[in-house]
């Protein structure tokens, strides 16, 4: 695709994806949401229950808490991003009051006072009118929901993560929620801290707990909706899309400031800007950006180094875009040119990378690209004299070529055969840490190309391709001029 049509078609999007008031209009549909519980309950057993939680809210400091992000599955599923809430999920009709229902939303109940401080809630109507449930209650009202769960032959929950706050506010949080579950399902009654007694003897006051034992299944609705997750909608594709190409975006831009003087946290503050002005809400993970050595600590996040001099910056960055988000990376000379042993090191794995990306095809074992990725580096650093066998390049390449993304940058998947619409990265790498036992002139390189890769019937396509990935075009973009070139701010020494 010629870049500056697509450049205009991205401009254009972004401008139709935004209602009249401002507000996004082009998230998941409420109707893309429903197919999805559909679809989960078509693979659930007869006769039995799901029950799916929010993320917990984590603080981050004292009064102060991290921005909120919904748990992926329970996005998935329902569209709903505020905390405090359960999604229940019944493989059949059940009947109260007259009434028959399927599923059961519980929110955060509407409260003027709390939304004062921390925005409007949907509350239960709003989740009936965006959301399209039928069934929508206050999270109180779970917690003496009157749901008989020994009456299911199988009742499907993710294990329970103990990071959760009691909030002496909130009569429904995330862990009162929790403690109630487990009260009503039997589930791991031993001897609990006092506070937790004293809640319990609150929750058998209201409730009478069935003495009938409850089936519980804590593993299968983790492959339940890996099998989903991993094969994306057309829908889905058009938000991961974007997300890809964003962060593409925040490559080249990138590739055009950088210079010699800049520091790591600068070089990350460009990439997220670009986000930003993109639409993108969240980065969506914490943003790598190493220069020499430090590009050889895998997940390196303190980027704090105050110039990257002549070193190759490593960038690993994704944009998230409601809720999707991209897994890109580029290793890019700072000083515009690569030298001869980056040149030699970065060309290898683009090499690998080439041959990983063919691989990546339907019917193909999903560890193809790692075993076609793998094979070449081998053979080329034993070549340039790095290694002496292919089993010590493990050592340089210490982690897998590919992994699923989507809602999650990790994204659960089943990682049997390729099949069309899923979305993996490629991503092979060198690292060579001061100190090596090889030649000094290797020490301190590493590179990470990494690509967003769409599995087709007709083969594999490079979602963040707009990023160059040749050394010598990479070369070639960084000397046009960046439109950040005249921006400078006041000295503050």
């Amino acid at each position: 695709m010629n870049f500056k049509f697509s450049f205009i078609l991205t401009v254009l999007f972004v401008c139709s994806s935004i209602a009249q008031n401002g507000i996004p209009t082009d998230y998941l549909s409420a109707q893309f949401h429903k197919e999805r519980r559909e679809a989960l309950r078509a693979k659930m057993p007869k006769n039995s229950v799901a029950v799916f939680f929010s993320n917990p809210i984590r603080n981050r400091a004292n009064d102060v808490d991290f921005i909120y992000h919904q748990d992926p599955d329970f996005y998935y599923l329902t569209g709903y991003k505020e905390p405090n809430s359960v999604l229940v999920i019944f493989s059949g009709n059940q009947t109260k009051g007259g009434k028959s229902f399927n599923e059961l939303l519980y929110v955060q109940e509407k409260n003027p006072k709390a939304e004062q401080w921390t925005g409007i809630r949907l509350g239960t109507e709003g989740a009936k009118k965006d959301l399209g449930f039928e069934v929508a209650l206050n999270g109180t009202e779970f917690l003496n929901s009157g749901i008989d769960y020994a009456s299911f032959s199988n009742v499907l929950f993710k294990e329970f993560e103990e990071d959760t706050r009691n909030s002496k506010r909130d009569k429904a949080d995330l862990y009162k929620l929790f403690e109630s579950f487990k009260s009503q399902i039997g589930y791991n009654e031993k001897a609990k801290p006092q506070t937790d007694l004293n809640m319990q003897n609150e929750i058998n006051r209201k409730k009478s707990i069935t003495s009938k034992k409850v089936t519980i299944d804590t593993k299968s609705i983790l492959t339940y909706m890996a099998s989903l997750r991993e094969i994306k909608s057309k829908e889905e594709m058009l938000l991961l899309t974007k997300a890809v190409r964003i962060s593409a975006m925040g490559q080249r831009e990138i590739m055009k400031a950088m210079h010699p003087g800049m520091s790591e946290t600068e070089i990350q503050g460009i990439h997220e800007f670009v986000y930003k002005k993109y639409g993108s809400e969240f980065e969506g993970y914490p943003s790598i950006v190493g220069a020499g050595n430090n590009g050889c600590v895998l997940h390196y996040i303190e980027n704090s180094k105050m110039k990257v001099e002549n070193d190759l910056v490593l960038m690993d960055l994704g944009a998230e875009y409601h809720g999707y988000t991209a897994d890109v990376t580029r290793t890019i000379p700072a000083n515009g040119k690569f030298s001869t042993e980056q040149k030699l090191i970065y060309d290898l794995v683009y090499d690998a990378q080439e041959a990983g990306i063919a691989t990546a095809k339907v019917g193909n074992s999903f560890s193809a690209p790692d075993v076609a990725a793998r094979k070449i580096i081998s053979d080329g650093l034993m070549k340039l004299g790095i290694t002496k066998t292919q089993e010590e390049s493990r050592k340089y390449f210490p982690h897998g070529t590919s992994h699923h993304i989507g809602l999650d940058v990790h994204d659960p998947g089943l990682y049997n055969n390729f099949e069309a619409d899923m979305v993996v990265t490629v991503e092979p790498g060198i690292y060579i840490p001061n100190g090596s036992d090889c030649d000094k002139k290797w020490w301190g390189i590493a590179v990470r190309i990494e690509d967003d890769i769409l599995i087709t019937a007709s083969g594999p396509m490079n979602l963040s391709g707009e990023a160059p990935r040749k050394s010598n075009e990479i070369e070639a973009l960084m000397t046009e001029k960046s439109v950040l070139d005249g921006f400078t701010l006041p000295s503050l020494d």
